[in-house]
């Protein structure tokens, strides 16, 4: 088997890519992941070094693996912040490190892309060839960030460290209408959900669905300077810069939807989500000023309406975010798996894992008991 360090992703011919990764995840089409690099999102001097490896045997490809060398961790989602400056204080460094991770987007998936879903060997190899650049490349560790549920005894098996964390997820139960989700919550709850609906719908504004070909530069412009401002209210710009959002609309339209918040016609809030055949993701959210339950409405009860309307079965809205329970998503468990050069910083971590994730355990059961629906449901 021959394993290649590729330095961007179009050094990867964008048919064989994609016959790996499928259509399940529109995170890792070969188009978002090279309209984040081509638009200068993740670069070098971003702090993320593209080192994509992919596995031929006989000529084919069987295997391939999304790979970033990092000199930070910002954009990741899954904090590493403790252990870097655990290594700053014992006079080592923790960074570059690689991560193997969709970059800005805290989404499950699947990490190790592979011809074959059942071949662990080819599996097993990139997981190997990933630990050995970190030797070589003198990078500390490796982690693997969101990855699927089934991948994760994969890395158990390689020996890595498996962390647990929770994120809040929208479950379709056969719902014939957003009446019929709010039918099976408790009263008091429905009538809270109400009630922030109607407070939108009083103060006058009203929402458009935007497809992806719908998306022209102009809408995008006004989009983008909504998800900017909020961005900037807490003091951050956005990961990704309108060049990257504009080419989605070309290269991806049918996986991006964005939903406008209007008053008297004027675009007052917008939220990004993107789609697969089966799944919503909710992504960035802005607005031009305080709206009384706004951001519900139009982050989370306007996503809940289409995935309905849509027959989709899974929405994900993203990180963190306890006021989502009350909205009708529930707890979920999501992964990373981590490898440390350092044979006792990575026993060190091992044992903060374990504890880590007993407490994990115990807050996806205490917060499971808030959801608002009926006890029979």
């Amino acid at each position: 088997m021959k394993v290649t360090v590729h330095d961007s992703i179009a050094a990867i011919a964008r048919a064989d890519w994609n016959a790996l990764a499928g259509n399940a995840f529109p995170f890792l089409d070969h188009a978002f992941l090279e309209l984040a690099e081509t638009t200068g999102s993740v670069a070098p001097n971003a702090g993320w070094v593209p080192r994509h490896l992919t596995l031929e045997k006989d000529g084919k490809l069987r295997a391939a693996l999304p790979l970033y060398e990092k000199s930070h961790s910002w954009g990741e989602f899954v904090f590493d912040w403790a252990w870097a400056h655990a290594y700053e204080e014992a006079g080592l460094a923790y960074y570059p490190k690689l991560v193997s991770a969709v970059p800005f987007t805290p989404a499950p998936s699947t990490r190790i892309l592979l011809a074959d879903k059942h071949d662990t060997e080819a599996a097993q190899a990139l997981i190997a060839a990933a630990t050995q650049l970190a030797v070589d490349t003198d990078c500390s560790s490796v982690h693997f960030l969101f990855p699927a549920e089934q991948e994760i005894s994969l890395f158990e098996d390689s020996g890595l460290l498996l962390r647990k964390d929770c994120q809040f997820h929208w479950h379709n139960r056969g719902y014939g209408s957003f009446d019929d989700f709010l039918a099976t919550f408790t009263s008091a709850k429905r009538k809270k959900a109400r009630r922030d609906r109607r407070r939108v719908h009083e103060n006058g504004i009203r929402f458009r669905r935007l497809r992806g070909a719908e998306l022209d530069a102009d809408t995008w412009s006004t989009v983008y300077a909504l998800i900017a401002r909020t961005f900037m209210m807490r003091g951050s710009l956005p990961y990704f810069n309108q060049a990257f959002f504009e080419g989605l609309s070309e290269q991806l339209p049918e996986n991006i939807l964005v939903i406008l918040a209007e008053q008297e016609d004027k675009p007052v809030a917008a939220a990004v989500f993107f789609e697969s055949p089966t799944t919503l993701y909710g992504r960035y959210w802005g607005s031009d000023g305080h709206f009384d339950a706004l951001h519900f409405e139009t982050c989370y009860y306007q996503g809940i309406e289409y995935c309905i309307e849509t027959g989709k079965q899974l929405f994900e809205p993203g990180t963190q975010g306890e006021h989502k329970i009350s909205r009708g998503f529930s707890p979920v468990t999501t992964w990373s798996a981590h490898w440390l050069a350092h044979p006792e910083f990575a026993n060190a971590v091992g044992r903060y894992l374990d504890e880590e994730g007993r407490h994990i355990e115990r807050y996806i059961d205490a917060v499971d008991q808030h959801t608002p629906y009926k006890d029979e449901e």
